[in-house]
């Protein structure tokens, strides 16, 4: 048995562990020992504003390239609209956690309205599912985060197939939830935003044609794809270092992705708007500069496809939710305060 193959089998059956997710105790112990923190928990409405600004700024861009040659189209779609609907999905997560308005069908709305620019009815949705990836990270039955066995058989340790899996990781997400267990998937808001989603649709292609769907359709297929965005998918939850299981991203892009990299503070802290997320690291540094984090989403992309050390099964799974054992020191934060040192950020 080769090296490879023998890397490729280790990887098929991914990182198995028995212990609960860390992020409760880590939020238990930074509260504990940083009560101050908790003035940074609310909401920020201004967020809004963001919201129906980048909408009318999608909009307006796909009447623009109505006419535009295919070319024309997937350069604007790779380097403008793709910036715009990926910070539009960092907005429906701000909304999937009621950190806008007060009131939760205030902030179903608004994830429908960002979810115009999207073209796929998926805002709702998401906010079913990832509630549930807080709840039960890592759990194969409820965690929609996680690849399922058969794309890890699938995509293997291909850089070529890694590379497909990210252009289509729509795909992907949307083949996990019928495998996903005692959640409802259909309900009145999933529908309206079906409704209205595809409402805007028939409308924008009555009046321009087709180029402003084709448009931003292709701009949804890079922001969460083959893109440096897409580098954040590997981010959040596939392991690099033992014994931590989620991760952090510091890098320039957080400026146009609304502090989605901070993705440790957000798992501690949920309550946390966007615009205050690097004040729970600066106020708490030694939860968070004793982790691993990454500097660089291309970097990160392009490790991650051509690395036959990293495959789709390089995530935790959870079999069981043992009460009474507790995940790794180095998440748990047990060694913070004992002085260990900074390690270094993944910069290439």
């Amino acid at each position: 048995e080769t090296l490879r193959s023998m890397i490729q089998k280790a990887q098929n059956q991914g990182i198995i562990v028995d212990y609960p997710e860390p992020h409760l105790d880590r939020t238990r112990l930074i509260l504990s020992r940083h009560p101050e923190i908790k003035k940074l928990f609310g909401r920020n409405p201004y967020t809004a504003f963001f919201v129906v600004g980048i909408v009318a700024l999608q909009i307006a861009l796909s009447i623009l390239f109505k006419d535009a040659n295919i070319w024309v189209l997937l350069l604007a779609s790779y380097t403008i609209g793709s910036v715009c609907n990926h910070a539009l999905w960092t907005l429906i997560h701000e909304c999937t956690h009621n950190l806008v308005f007060k009131k939760s069908w205030a902030n179903s709305w608004l994830q429908i309205i960002a979810n115009l620019p999207i073209v796929f009815p998926s805002a709702i949705s998401f906010r079913i599912y990832h509630l549930k990836h807080h709840m039960y990270q890592g759990d194969l039955d409820k965690d929609a985060d996680l690849p399922r066995p058969f794309e890890a058989r699938l995509v293997g340790n291909s850089s070529f197939k890694k590379a497909l899996w990210l252009l289509c990781f729509f795909l992907s997400q949307t083949v996990r939830v019928p495998f996903l267990k005692g959640i409802q998937f259909v309900t009145r808001w999933v529908v309206l935003n079906y409704v209205v989603e595809f409402g805007f649709l028939f409308l924008l292609y009555r009046f321009f044609g087709a180029g402003p769907v084709i448009y931003l359709g292709l701009c949804s297929l890079f922001s969460i794809g083959l893109h440096p965005f897409g580098g954040r998918w590997i981010q959040e939850h596939y392991v690099l270092k033992p014994n931590q299981e989620t991760y952090s991203y510091y890098g320039p892009l957080n400026k146009v992705a609304f502090n989605v990299g901070y993705h440790n503070e957000h798992h501690d802290l949920m309550s946390v708007p966007w615009s205050n997320l690097p004040k729970v690291r600066a106020m708490a540094p030694e939860f968070y500069d004793t982790l691993f984090w990454h500097k660089s989403w291309t970097g990160l992309l392009l490790k991650f496809i051509f690395d036959p050390t990293l495959s789709l099964s390089s995530r935790v799974f959870r079999v069981s939710k043992t009460a009474n054992k507790k995940a790794p020191a180095a998440m748990t934060a047990e060694v913070v305060m004992g002085g260990a040192s900074q390690p270094e950020a993944l910069t290439t």
